[in-house]
C-alpha cells in the first residue's frame, strides 16, 4: 500500500512531485508513478530471494546427509543411502536409523522452531537483542525441570520434557497478564519488562530449590547445556505436531509484522488490530519455543542469532524473513551438532558449540556499516 508524502517538507523535492511510502506485502503503486520503483523490480526481487531460499534449502539436506555420516563412528555416505533406501539390519544401518536420523529430524525441528520464535519476537518487540528467553521460556521451563525432578521425582530427559513444556507455557502466559495488566493496549516494552523480570524470579527460585536437591542440579545442568544426544524418539511426533502448529500460526502473522514495523499507530491506521496481531505472536512464540526448548535445551543464541543471518538475505519484508529464519536456524543448529561430534574426542554439546560459531558471525552482522533494521 502506497500513501503520498507532501513533497513541500522534502526540501530534496523542490518540483513538488508526490512521493509514496511503501509497506511490504502491500499493494505496489503502478510503474508509472512518479517517485516509485519500476515494477520489474519486484519480480526480480522475488526470483533472487525464491533462488536463495531453495540454495539453503539443498544446504540443509545435505547437512542432515552429513550428520547421519558424522559421529564417534563414521560411516561411508552410500551406507548411509542404503540404510535410507535398503535398509538390511545391519549395525551400521541400526546407528543410522535407531539414533542419527531422530536426532537430524530433531534439529531440523528444534532449529526451525527457535529460530522462527525468534524472528517473531524481535519483530513484535521492535529489538534486536531480544530472543525467546526474553519472555520467561527458559526460566519457565529450568523451574517445571527442578519440581518435576526433585518433589515428584521423575527421572530421565522422557519424563520431564512434559514439565519443561509445561513451565515454558505458563511462564510465558505469567508474562503476558503482568506486562498487560492495567494496560489499555499491548505494549512490546511493557512485555519485555515483564518477562525479565518474572525470569529472573523463577530462575532464582530455581537455583535455590536445584541447590536443595542435588539430583534436580544435575538434571537441570545436562538440560541447561543445549543438546540433540540422548534425546528420545518419542518426542519427534509431538514436536512436529507443535512446530507445525506454531509455523501455521506464524505464517498468519506475517502482514501483521510488516505493519507493526512502522509502529503501532500507523498500524492501527492501516486497518490491523494491533493487540490481536501481538496475542497471536505470543501464541506462536509460546508454542515454538517452548516445545523446543523442552526438547533440547536451553540452545538461546540460536534464536538470537538466525533472524540476524536471516535478515541479510530477506530483506524488510517480514514474510520472507521467517522462510529464510526457517531453514537458516535449522542449518546452523545441525552444523553446530556436526562440528561437536569431530572437534574433541567424545562429544561437545551443540549448545556450547552454537555459541562458537555464531558468536563470529553476531559480531560480523553487528560490524557493518549498513545493519538491517528489525
Amino acid at each position: 500500500m502506497a500513501s503520498p508524502t507532501s513533497a513541500a517538507a522534502n526540501p530534496k523535492n523542490p518540483q513538488g512531485v508526490l512521493e509514496y511510502a511503501v509497506v511490504p506485502g502491500a499493494a505496489a503503486p503502478d510503474a508509472k508513478t512518479p517517485g516509485c520503483p519500476p515494477a520489474s523490480e519486484a519480480p526480480r526481487t522475488k526470483v533472487r530471494r525464491a533462488s536463495l531460499l531453495a540454495g539453503f534449502v539443498i544446504v540443509l539436506v545435505l547437512l542432515a546427509l552429513a550428520s547421519l555420516a558424522v559421529g564417534s563412528k563414521h560411516i561411508d555416505l552410500s551406507t548411509v543411502l542404503d540404510a535410507l533406501l535398503h535398509p538390511d539390519g545391519s549395525a551400521d544401518h541400526a546407528i543410522i536409523r535407531d539414533s542419527r536420523v531422530p536426532r537430524a529430524i530433531l534439529g531440523v525441528l528444534a532449529g526451525t522452531a527457535l529460530g522462527i520464535a525468534g524472528a517473531l519476537v524481535q519483530s513484535m518487540t521492535r529489538n534486536a537483542l531480544a530472543e525467546p528467553g526474553i519472555l520467561g521460556v527458559n526460566a519457565g521451563a529450568s523451574l517445571a525441570i527442578v519440581i518435576a525432578v526433585g518433589t515428584f521425582g521423575v527421572n530421565g530427559f522422557g519424563g520431564y520434557v512434559w514439565f519443561a513444556f509445561g513451565g515454558a507455557v505458563l511462564a510465558t502466559g505469567a508474562v503476558y497478564l503482568v506486562g498487560m495488566a492495567g494496560a489499555r493496549s499491548s505494549d512490546p516494552v511493557r512485555l519485555v519488562l515483564a518477562g525479565v523480570a518474572l525470569g529472573a524470579v523463577l530462575s532464582g527460585i530455581g537455583t535455590a530449590l536445584a541447590l536443595v536437591h542435588p539430583a534436580a542440579f544435575d538434571q537441570l545442568r545436562a538440560w541447561t547445556i543445549g543438546s540433540l544426544e540422548g534425546r528420545s524418539a518419542d518426542v519427534l511426533a509431538p514436536l512436529a505436531l507443535a512446530v507445525l502448529a506454531g509455523v501455521v500460526l506464524a505464517a498468519f502473522t506475517g502482514r501483521s509484522l510488516n505493519a507493526l514495523a512502522l509502529g503501532d499507530d500507523t498500524a492501527l491506521a492501516l486497518g490491523y488490530k494491533v493487540g490481536r496481531a501481538r496475542v497471536l505472536i505470543l501464541l506462536a512464540v509460546t508454542v515454538l519455543a517452548g516445545a523446543a526448548t523442552a526438547a533440547v535445551g536451553a540452545i538461546s543464541f540460536l534464536g538470537l542469532m538466525a533472524p540476524h543471518l536471516a535478515r541479510r538475505f530477506s530483506g524488510p519484508d517480514a514474510r520472507w524473513m521467517l522462510a529464510f529464519t526457517a531453514v537458516l536456524a535449522p542449518i546452523i543448529l545441525l552444523l553446530a551438532d556436526v562440528l561437536g561430534r569431530v572437534l574433541i574426542p567424545g562429544e561437545l554439546e551443540a549448545g556450547v558449540v552454537c555459541a562458537f560459531v555464531g558468536a563470529p558471525v553476531l559480531v560480523m552482522l553487528a560490524r557493518r556499516r549498513k545493519p538491517v533494521a528489525v
